[in-house]
């Protein structure tokens, strides 16, 4: 089954993956952003092939006329919402910050009004993240979508918020909505700020020692490209109303992750520890997923990782 997707935050690093894989599908595809421009990383193969409308969340005046004619001329038969502030840190320390709560809280509120405005009602999801669940300690057992919210970030509070508004919105009957909680998601073209991207940047870049927060991190990471398919898949087979993890339900160590590719870029570089000490992430239950759309995560850690490096090393001079 093809689909007509309307992808917000299409220019990111979760939103141009799944650009490209849902036209490997055969999907139509159109695309949002804040300014209606492609980033310095998006591909080459995105640009002039998928439209991108300007589109400023944030602001009750962010999307012009004419643009809402052309998603409505559109007629999505799904709605990716991607939109948003997608790195911790920019969100806040002890509280959300104004542009956290206007993007993330608001801005999905208008999303969810626009587009259930539509005359035909697109199947919407929200792609959230794994923040909105309590702290993890050290010997946790993995979470399912049972699991009480208790959000420890100001990043993971907006999202819970935004993920109430999608609720309350679907109990309405106002959209067909189904809510993603991504774990964290790697790989090429992402945020320098983010843990594989930032290690792999300083080591294409030659920086010598390479600095590494903790090797003593339990996480739940999952390629990107895995990411695009869930997301698809939980488009065509997730059930309505509900909300899924994807992950790829392993707990690793980030000192593993991380000797992959020291092993791969440079063994003989020095490593500096910033914040060493025990840390426990969730870990994810990915039986909810599986089951109900038959998505499996396929792409090996090592392959995740050597992809990530190389596109550094294509980066720098």
């Amino acid at each position: 089954m093809t689909h007509r997707a309307l992808i917000t935050g299409a220019s990111g690093f979760l939103g141009g993956f799944l650009a490209e894989h849902l036209l490997a599908c055969g999907d139509a595809v159109l695309g949002a952003s804040v300014d209606g421009q492609w980033e310095r990383t998006s591909p080459s193969d995105l640009r002039g092939v998928v439209e991108l409308l300007a589109w400023d969340v944030s602001r009750d005046d962010g999307l012009a006329d004419e643009h809402w004619q052309r998603i409505a001329a559109f007629q999505p038969t799904c709605v990716y919402h991607l939109a948003g502030l997608s790195v911790p840190a920019d969100c806040g320390r002890d509280k959300p910050t104004p542009e956290a709560l206007a993007i993330n809280v608001a801005g999905t509120r208008r999303v969810v009004e626009r587009i259930a405005q539509l005359r035909h009602r697109p199947r919407f999801l929200m792609i959230s993240t794994s923040h909105v669940y309590p702290p993890g300690k050290v010997g946790d057992h993995p979470i399912d979508e049972t699991q009480q919210p208790g959000p420890r970030t100001p990043y993971g509070r907006t999202k819970l918020m935004a993920e109430q508004i999608v609720a309350r919105a679907a109990r309405a009957g106002l959209i067909d909505a189904v809510i993603a909680r991504a774990f964290q998601q790697i790989g090429p073209r992402q945020n320098a700020k983010m843990m594989l991207s930032s290690w792999a940047s300083q080591f294409a870049a030659g920086r010598d020692p390479v600095e590494i927060f903790t090797r003593d991190a339990v996480v739940d990471v999952l390629d990107v490209r895995d990411g695009a398919r869930a997301f698809r898949l939980l488009v065509n087979a997730g059930r309505s109303g509900e909300v899924y993890n994807v992950a790829s339900g392993l707990a690793r160590r980030t000192g593993h992750i991380f000797d992959i590719l020291h092993r791969l870029a440079d063994p003989q570089r020095k490593v500096v520890e910033t914040r060493p000490g025990l840390k426990q992430d969730p870990v994810a239950v990915v039986d909810k997923i599986e089951n109900d759309t038959g998505w499996r995560a396929t792409i090996p850690l090592a392959r995740t990782v050597a992809d990530t490096y190389a596109w550094w090393r294509s980066r720098t001079p």
